[in-house]
């Protein structure tokens, strides 16, 4: 079922104008967004097969990727070169506050301590990657580590509630990522992104490294044992 939404894409390209550099990333990474999409942790969130510990286990890592995610933000922030562009990323800051809100919920849930959480290799590996760009490099470059993120769980998401299965114990995390509210967060950041960072070929490693460290993540929490 999940193959034929494969059809389905969120961000429709066009030959004329020229396509903007978020859409030229994301459509020379769809082989890992497909794997992504593919992978089983992935498929066991959209149809509710997936086991309970490896979800809780997600959890925990997802929040602390969250963590490093806002402050990213935060960093692009104070180094915006308009006033536009920092109001931007701190709107999108607030996003993730909001996201860590209900990753809250979902700890109460699945029993999982946030404050004890440990960050796994593969964790690491990202928050590490997103902070040493935000830090050592433009804005520009800040938005192409970090929007890999946003476009891969709007494209998750999406297609995940295009399955219109009955409620299942994950189908919050799908309607979030499917919403209309999540779906304009990741264009903002694209829009950020399209405006301050160069067609490159360091932008284009570092988007494709992003997109690896998500692959990545879905595999940690699969590997979790039962």
């Amino acid at each position: 079922m999940i193959n034929n939404l494969l059809k389905l894409t969120p961000r429709p390209s066009t030959p004329y104008p020229p396509m903007p550099l978020s859409d030229t990333l994301w459509h020379a990474n769809q082989d890992l967004a497909t794997a992504c999409l593919h992978h089983s942790f992935v498929q066991g969130l959209g149809d509710g097969t997936l086991p309970k510990e490896k979800f809780a286990y997600y959890v925990g890592q997802d929040a602390f990727f969250l963590e490093a995610f806002a402050r990213a933000y935060s960093i692009a922030a104070a180094k915006a070169p308009t006033w536009e562009a920092f109001q931007v990323f701190h709107q999108l800051a607030d996003g993730v506050l909001a996201e860590l809100t209900l990753h809250g919920g979902y700890a109460q849930e699945w029993g999982v301590d946030l404050a004890t959480v440990a960050p796994g290799a593969a964790t690491r590996r990202y928050t590490d990657f997103l902070l040493s760009t935000a830090w050592g490099q433009a804005p520009g470059a800040t938005a192409v580590a970090m929007a890999p993120c946003m476009r891969l769980y709007a494209f998750l998401g999406q297609l995940l509630a295009q399955l219109d299965l009955p409620p299942h114990r994950y189908s919050p995390w799908i309607d979030t990522y499917s919403s209309d509210q999540f779906e304009p967060l990741a264009a903002q950041l694209e829009d950020l992104l399209d405006n301050h960072a160069a067609d490159t070929p360091s932008n284009h490693a570092a988007y494709r490294y992003a997109m690896d460290c998500e692959l990545a993540f879905f595999e940690a929490a699969w590997q979790v044992a039962l």
